[in-house]
């Protein structure tokens, strides 16, 4: 947690000091820098809070921020703000075009002067979600529906066979009893009958 508080007091105060910018690097504000101001300024990102840094010596030059018309007419009577301290410092305070001159006219049309141009601040909104449209939307094949096996339909004359086959062993079953107890009886009959001509013989 402590980590992440001491993060956003950087960023937070990164986002609001901003950076400074040194007007000609090396050579500062000078009539003829190596490098063109413009040229130089082309290449840079400069952004709100950002800082332009001017290099010279106090009474030997000043910066002017002029209008854009007084920039191209190197007019250095009606300066926005003027610049005369030495090795001054220009906070950006807004966004667009800014227009900088030197206090001496001459040098000023022999090409020492400087536009910036400052990014405007966007702030970043949260993307919404987007549904994909129907047209867009992939269709997936779909496997074709397989039918389950169905089982074979029995022949009603191999059916009628089947269903029989139980009863006939019934009857058969039924059978062997019946025979069986008509040999016992049978058995019995005769062996009473045996008796009975024994019996008789016996009493004769």
């Amino acid at each position: 947690m402590g980590y992440l508080l001491i993060a956003m007091i950087l960023c937070f105060l990164t986002s609001t000091q901003g950076y400074k910018f040194y007007v000609g690097g090396k050579d500062g504000w000078v009539v003829s820098p190596s490098e063109n101001y413009n040229h130089w300024a082309e290449r840079m990102r400069f952004q709100v809070n950002d800082t332009l840094f001017f290099k010279y010596k106090k009474g030997s030059d000043s910066v002017l921020l002029v209008t854009k018309e007084d920039y191209f007419a190197c007019n250095t009577r009606s300066p926005i703000q003027s610049l005369t301290e030495g090795d001054s410092s220009f906070t950006f305070d807004r966004s667009g075009p800014f227009f900088f001159i030197t206090g001496n006219a001459d040098n000023c049309n022999k090409g020492q002067k400087l536009i910036v141009v400052v990014m405007a601040v966007r702030h970043k909104q949260p993307q919404q979600q987007q549904s994909p449209s129907p047209s867009s939307a992939v269709s997936v094949p779909t496997a074709p529906p397989v039918s389950p096996p169905t089982a074979p339909v029995p022949d009603p004359a191999e059916s009628s066979k089947s269903s029989e086959v139980p009863s006939e062993q019934k009857s058969g079953s039924l059978g062997v009893v019946c025979s069986t107890w008509l040999v016992l009886g049978f058995s019995v009959l005769v062996s009473i009958a045996l008796g009975d001509e024994k019996m008789v013989g016996f009493w004769g």
